[in-house]
């Protein structure tokens, strides 16, 4: 089964714009990165060269670096010896605009990785270099090529992305925000929403329920998934002593996303509390602090930011977190023991997260770095997100609800001139605009909502 990745486009679009830098796909692992590029590399390229350094080709790869790398005294030095030793692996090579190398799991060597200034400036070829744990490359070995990169993030499957899968994504693109449509599509839509929120978006997993229609299969994959990517993140930790330290957090995490509101003052020290009761001798909040650092870097969590009364200038960084795929939201939030309906508005509003953290990294439609969530502090109210609209420069409010509920809250924001604007977005409805400041559109939507209501109403 192929399935198709929005990346693809921007991907092309990179080729075609030839800035000469090196690019640096992120994402989590197992997300597809090394499909999508062997994918782009043999339909786009006349020679393609694919190195991981995880494995065989990347040991025999610095084997040739070793010998492009000799030199006897009196004799001339090799000026570029990367191209050499890529000459060396492969005697098909050419340095010109018709190849690609990739070199996957690039993190595996600094050796490699602070070649990256040569191959941004010195080479003729595309070069794209990948991995899943790019968190390493911070250490002091690697040498950070500021100005020779161009970086892009891959993410578990979208929405739209998993539609396509069942050759619905036309609907998906076409249907009506606000109710003009038929009936039974916002409500096929949904169904297929209910199933993404559990299952999530990583490729195995999507196949997997496409192939068999079995969520116990689903979870299986899911908990596989976990299991590898805490057992190799381990081997990159010097301070780790629990072996369990990744696991506790993950539940750490969706029992802090079920408890608190408001955001919290120290999110390290509150998940130390709940993933070891108190801090001892042997689990540090340093190590807990470097577990968390780890599992952003990797692309596993990411974190909001608070607004205090919808004020743009008055931000509190790293005041929530959210899982970076609803299939692992759900499996942890699952295990929590909290009632369906509680965790199912925890994935709806992680969900539009998801939706708003893409709108920050891909466009430039959105203030921030990170997507916000806002207090009130004169009823002591929240909104479940606040987005300050680069293009019209209007305030927008977002509340989540996964079924008909009601939103103080937003509402008393609008009503006092802190919102322009409030969307309201349901797990059960067909949409509707009221008093033209009022959106509500269906949850499984909000992907395609606008923030430049001012220039089209």
């Amino acid at each position: 089964m192929e399935l198709r990745r929005n990346i693809y486009k921007k991907l092309l679009a990179w080729k075609k714009e030839n800035t000469g830098r090196v690019l640096e796909l992120q994402g989590a692992r197992q997300v597809g990165k090394t499909y999508i590029l062997k994918k782009f590399g043999k339909e786009n390229f006349s020679k393609m060269v694919y190195i991981n350094m995880a494995e065989t080709t990347g040991k025999h790869f610095l084997q040739c670096v070793s010998i492009a790398m000799e030199w006897e005294p009196g004799k001339p030095m090799e000026e570029t010896p990367i191209r050499k030793a890529l000459e060396l692996y492969d005697e098909t090579f050419k340095d010109n605009k018709d190849t690609v190398v990739i070199i996957d799991e690039i993190q595996e060597s600094a050796e490699i990785y602070n070649q990256i200034r040569t191959l941004a400036r010195e080479f003729q070829a595309y070069v794209i270099v990948t991995g899943s744990y790019l968190g390493r490359t911070i250490e002091p070995d690697f040498f950070l090529p500021a100005g020779d990169m161009d970086h892009m993030v891959m993410e578990s499957m979208t929405f739209d992305e998993f539609l396509d899968v069942f050759d619905e994504r036309e609907l998906y693109e076409k249907i009506d925000l606000y109710g003009k449509g038929r009936t039974e599509d916002y409500k096929k839509l949904m169904e297929y929403y209910e199933i993404y929120q559990k299952i999530g978006g990583y490729p195995a997993v999507v196949a997997c329920y496409a192939e068999y229609r079995d969520l116990n299969k689903c979870m299986g994959l899911i908990s596989d998934l976990i299991n590898v990517f805490s057992d190799e993140s381990k081997r990159y930790f010097e301070d780790i002593i629990d072996i369990n330290m990744f696991q506790k957090l993950f539940n750490a995490i969706a029992l802090l996303m079920m408890q608190e509101k408001q955001g919290i003052r120290d999110l390290t020290a509150e998940l130390s509390k709940i993933a070891y009761q108190e801090e001892s001798g042997r689990t540090t909040k340093k190590m807990i602090n470097h577990a968390i650092s780890w599992l952003q870097e990797s692309h596993i969590i990411g974190y909001a930011s608070k607004a205090v009364d919808c004020d743009y200038k008055q931000i509190k960084d790293n005041s929530r977190y959210y899982f970076l795929d609803l299939g692992i939201a759900y499996y942890f939030l699952s295990r929590t023991g909290a009632p369906y309906d509680v965790i199912k508005g925890l994935l709806a509003e992680n969900f539009v997260y998801l939706v708003l953290r893409r709108r920050i990294e891909n466009t430039h439609e959105i203030a921030g770095l990170v997507p916000w969530f806002a207090s009130y502090e004169k009823i002591k109210g929240e909104l479940d997100f606040y987005v300050r609209s680069l293009v019209d420069y209007k305030n927008y409010g977002i509340e989540v609800k996964s079924t008909d509920a009601s939103a103080k809250t937003a509402r008393k924001l609008l009503e006092d001139g802190k919102l322009d604007y409030l969307y309201l977005l349901k797990g059960e409805t067909m949409g509707g605009i009221a008093d033209g400041r009022i959106f509500t559109v269906p949850l499984c939507l909000a992907d395609r909502i606008e923030f430049e209501l001012s220039k089209v109403l």
